[in-house]
């Protein structure tokens, strides 16, 4: 907790939830979050299925209007805005499920995304080959999530790890300053994993980029976690150095299970 506090001293949160909450008829999904998230730091949220993290992700990035609290994003409040204003204010978000335009190709996508960047606009018709920055842009992004191989086919003859990996690739040629990935890993053969975590890894590395990750895996968490947030019930139960948490007698009955196994498969 010290390094943490040292951290806020240092520089002004770039993303923070207050009092967030959402509620589906009688149901709180998620009930009053606070947090603060800061630049240089890859925050994990764990908690159990059903926990209330991935509703949480939905109300930072604006797919879902929060029933009370707010959202701020270096000092200004974003709860009004809607997703589309928010990613161009700099919230990036790879999500659970893809989020991809399947009868397109594989350079097609990214090149969506690093026209948005450019400030072009996303224009699906328009000849852009004679942008040749722009495709080698897109070109080396690819070549990032070792998807170059793939760049002509369509989306929707892509593997579902493929996908994800190209999600990933969209997420880095939006360039945000808060990155969000939804289990990142998911559906992704053994192989693959490595390709994702080193890119996060190196991402993690930009000090001026903040990073949100859910994620199960308890051995990606230690991997790449500075921090650990924990949800129950909608409910942030805890916050603090990943060893901290980890060990904390809540954590381990309720949220880790009895073994890091049994936990990766739940």
């Amino acid at each position: 907790m010290a390094d943490m506090a040292a951290a806020s001293e240092r520089a002004a949160p770039s993303l923070s939830t207050r009092g967030l909450t959402i509620r589906f008829g009688g149901h709180v999904a998620v009930n009053a979050v606070t947090a603060d998230f800061f630049p240089g730091t890859l925050t994990v949220i764990v908690g159990p299925n059903g926990a209330g993290k991935t509703t949480w992700f939905n109300l930072i990035s604006g797919q879902l209007r929060a029933s009370a609290g707010s959202v701020h994003l270096h000092g200004r409040d974003i709860t009004r805005l809607g997703a589309a204003r928010r990613t161009r204010l700099g919230i990036g978000r790879a999500f659970q499920l893809t989020n991809l335009f399947p009868l397109l190709s594989v350079i097609e996508n990214v090149r969506l995304a690093v026209q948005s960047r450019a400030g072009i606009g996303l224009d699906f018709l328009s000849v852009w080959s004679s942008h040749r920055d722009l495709i080698e842009r897109a070109d080396y992004y690819l070549g990032r999530v070792a998807l170059a191989a793939r760049r002509d086919m369509l989306v929707g003859a892509l593997s579902h790890g493929d996908q994800r990996k190209l999600e990933v690739a969209i997420l880095l040629a939006l360039q945000p300053s808060v990155m969000m990935f939804d289990e990142p890993t998911a559906g992704m053969s053994a192989d693959d994993v490595p390709v994702v975590l080193d890119l996060i890894r190196e991402v993690k590395g930009d000090a001026a980029r903040t990073i949100l990750l859910v994620e199960h895996k308890m051995d990606v968490v230690r991997q790449l976690a500075d921090r650990i947030v924990v949800l129950h019930n909608g409910v942030l139960v805890a916050d603090g150095e990943p060893r901290e948490v980890m060990a904390s007698a809540i954590v381990q009955e309720a949220y880790l299970g009895t073994s890091d196994t049994e936990h990766a498969r739940a």
